[in-house]
């Protein structure tokens, strides 16, 4: 290999982000394999690449021995005190043993040794992208279905939507294009495997983070999400600036803000709650839209009893307890709901 060739490899590496003496001594290592695999050596073998020159140096390492048993491996003293006195037992002596010919092996073993390298690098590029955007929001194109499994492309990689992160009832099609979740992105032979959600809580979240500004710079916080995905979600929010209305920065004007968010998960319904300090408080304003008469709570085992209106009761629990399960979700206290006449009929 001559110095163009160096210089043609050093700047390949520096253009694909890999430290051009990682690239040597995979050409060096590889080099070894090639000398082995091509002269049959058996030999205990070391290569010298010239990182300006390109010059190629094959030697066998040979330990000095009183009795030699294999002269591949072993070389006795006094042949080793001929080459330098200085030489004693158990001294390992480097042997020149390049072929004539090792030059144009070596030129494609190096070429392919470069491609691997590079394809490497490049895959650990894309994971070391990929895993530091974990727990983000991804916009890719669906590209295939195979097995339920959605894969879609991301220009660099490719995600796969597997079956239990998918919204119940929502259909995908080739070329849609799709807002994601990353869960986890893990090193595997081909390359990064990126897992996204569209179930995930986290979604939502990082969808209100990118449409509210008041929640991208600070002002106003995401205390809590639940979700039932495809169904009904809620949020709970929290002003850091009194004259900011955590409710309605989220809702946006004529509600645009936040149905943007619902058209991106498909309908999925959102009820955006005001959070308190005060746990009844909290738990009020997360049965929303249900209008409460008065909450009880138990600090020490997180129970709270709330009274509503008759008429309101139906629409506190929700279809299939749905709105109840939500709001104790989000709270994280157990709730239990009775109407006016029943708390009355229990006193």
């Amino acid at each position: 290999m001559n110095a163009e060739f160096m210089q043609a490899f050093e700047q390949l590496g520096k253009e694909k982000g890999i430290a051009p003496e990682i690239l040597f001594d995979a050409i060096e290592a590889a080099l070894i394999s090639a000398y082995k695999r091509n002269f049959g050596s058996a030999q205990n073998v070391m290569v010298s690449l010239d990182r300006i020159t390109g010059e190629i140096h094959v030697y066998a390492r040979k330990t000095i021995v009183e009795e030699v048993s294999d002269s591949r491996l072993e070389m006795s003293l006094a042949d080793a005190k001929a080459m330098d006195p200085r030489y004693g037992l158990e001294d390992v002596v480097e042997v020149e043993v390049t072929p004539k010919d090792f030059g144009r092996i070596a030129a494609q073993t190096a070429k392919q040794v470069v491609v691997q390298r590079i394809r490497e690098a490049e895959r650990g590029i894309i994971y070391e992208e990929f895993s530091n955007r974990e727990s983000d929001i991804l916009t890719g194109i669906v590209q295939r279905i195979e097995q339920k499994n959605v894969f879609i492309d991301l220009g660099k990689a490719e995600a796969i939507l597997a079956p239990s992160e998918q919204i119940a009832g929502e259909a995908y099609h080739h070329g849609d294009r799709l807002k994601t979740y990353i869960i986890e992105v893990k090193k595997t032979t081909k390359g990064p495997q990126i897992l996204v959600s569209r179930t995930h809580p986290g979604l939502l979240k990082r969808l209100f983070e990118l449409e509210v500004p008041e929640i991208h710079d600070g002002i106003v916080e995401i205390k809590s999400v639940a979700r039932e995905p495809g169904l009904r979600s809620k949020i709970a929010v929290h002003s850091r600036d009194e004259d900011v209305d955590p409710v309605g920065s989220c809702v946006g004007h004529k509600g645009m803000r936040v149905q943007t968010i619902v058209n991106e998960l498909k309908g999925e319904k959102i009820d955006i709650v005001k959070w308190s300090v005060d746990p009844g408080k909290y738990i009020s304003n997360a049965l929303s839209p249900a209008k409460v008469v008065s909450v009880e709570v138990n600090e020490a085992e997180k129970v709270s009893r709330v009274i509503v209106p008759d008429y309101q009761l139906s629409l506190a629990i929700g279809k299939e307890g749905q709105n109840a399960r939500l709001a104790a979700k989000l709270t994280g206290w157990k709730i239990d709901i009775k109407s006016e006449s029943q708390a009355q009929a229990a006193t």
